[in-house]
Parts: structure tokens; sequence; C-alpha cells
């Protein structure tokens, strides 16, 4: 999630970015009927600048065509900088949530355990925000940064509901929007384990409704009748 900058925080030089975002929306339904794995994840952060904020909270979840996969991945941080109150309005994290809370390498250590491969595929929602902080703290730690591909809901919603921008009122890709929209359970807005759950539901609800429109991949059910694959996306 993007929040109010920490101008008090410390800066450090980081290389350029070079994400590997997969943008191959039509050949979706192959990549996630394969097999592979999936993790949906968010961060919430101490202010926008990768350089200059810090991590407080990173949230996961992990799936594949068949549902939910083991625990959901769950970390409030210690930042080496304080919450400022315009953080914690939003997000609810306060400085004495995190005072006993593990530093920022030990969770990313975590949390690539968690992802696990280097097959596996990364969804979030303005994927270069998150995965540059990540990056930023890997960089910090002497990591190499994040290779695995990740799809980004922002732009996938985009090429999943075109309409959606024609329409007056601004804001309808947020994923806060987007979830109100579809009736997704937001939980805890601004909360990283909550909003990865609901880029996890959007992201299953923009290959649903995408699937006629999917070249590489097809469904074969009665008429009438849900196919296997629709099934299978009812089960999350």
């Amino acid at each position: 999630m993007i929040l109010q900058v920490n101008n008090t925080a410390m800066s450090t030089d980081f290389p350029k970015d070079n994400f590997r975002i997969f943008k191959e929306y039509k050949h979706l339904a192959k990549e996630f009927y394969s097999g592979r794995m999936f993790v949906a994840f968010d961060t919430e952060t101490t202010g926008l600048h990768k350089d200059s904020d810090f991590l407080i909270e990173l949230g996961a979840v992990k799936f594949n065509c068949n549902g939910l996969v083991g625990e959901k991945f769950s970390a409030l941080i210690k930042p080496p900088v304080p919450i400022l109150e315009l953080t914690t309005q939003i997000t609810g994290i306060t400085n004495e949530m995190v005072s006993s809370s593990p530093e920022a390498s030990q969770v990313l250590q975590e949390f690539l355990r968690y992802i696990n491969s280097n097959t596996t595929m990364l969804v979030a929602h303005n994927a270069p925000f998150d995965l540059g902080f990540l990056n930023a703290q890997l960089y910090r730690m002497n990591f190499q940064p994040i290779k695995n591909l990740c799809i980004d809901t922002l732009p996938l919603a985009r090429w999943a509901y075109p309409d959606f921008g024609k329409e007056e009122i601004k804001g309808q890709y947020k994923l806060q929007s987007l979830a109100k929209r579809f009736e997704i359970d937001p939980g805890s807005a601004h909360r990283a384990c909550d909003d990865a759950r609901v880029c996890m539901e959007l992201f299953l609800k923009c290959l649903k409704d995408s699937m006629p429109n999917q070249k590489d991949y097809e469904i074969h059910s009665e008429p009438g009748n849900l196919s296997s694959q629709e099934s299978q996306l009812e089960l999350f």
C-alpha cells in the first residue's frame, strides 16, 4: 500500500528496478491450470519511498488451481524509524504494536522460504510498489532481488474490465474499490494479510470473467453446466 512519506527515514542508493511482470493476460489460464503455485502478497510501509521508508507488515496467501495451500503468511515488522500518525490512521498499526516484532531481515527470510521456489508466481496490486520495498530490503541484506514472475492485478483488472475506466467516478481500479464492486469481503482494509487475500480473490475474479478471451486454454463442458475449471475457481 502507498502511504505518506516519512521524511525522517534513512536513505540508501539502490540499483534500478528490474521486475518480471507477467503481461500475457490471454495466456493466464494456461499458467493457472498448469499446476503452478501462486502467492498473493501485500506490504504496509512507513511511507512512499523504498529508499527512505521501511516495511511494517507483510502478508501473503498461497494457492493453486485446487484452492488454498497451507497457512497464510502474516508478520508485523519493527522498522528502524517511528511510524507516523497518518500511517497509523490508515493501517491501524502503531509503534507499540511493532515494538517487539522481528526486524525486516528476519521476516524477509521467512517470506522467501514461504515462496519456496523461483517458479512460484507472485500476485500483487500495484506490484512495483510492493516489489520495490521487498527488493530494497533484500538489497540492505546483501541478498539477490526477487526474480519470480509477478502478476499485477491493477493492469490485469484494467484489461479484464476496460469499461470501468469510462465511468465518471475515478479510482475504479483501486483494490478496495474493486473489492466493493465485486462484493469481496475487505476484512481489515490496509492490513497486509487481508489485502493479500483480497488481491487473490480479485485475481481469480479477473481470470474467471476473462475465460472467453483466453487463447490457449479451452473449457469443455455440457451446456448449462459449470466446467471443472470454473468449479475450481469457486473453491476459494
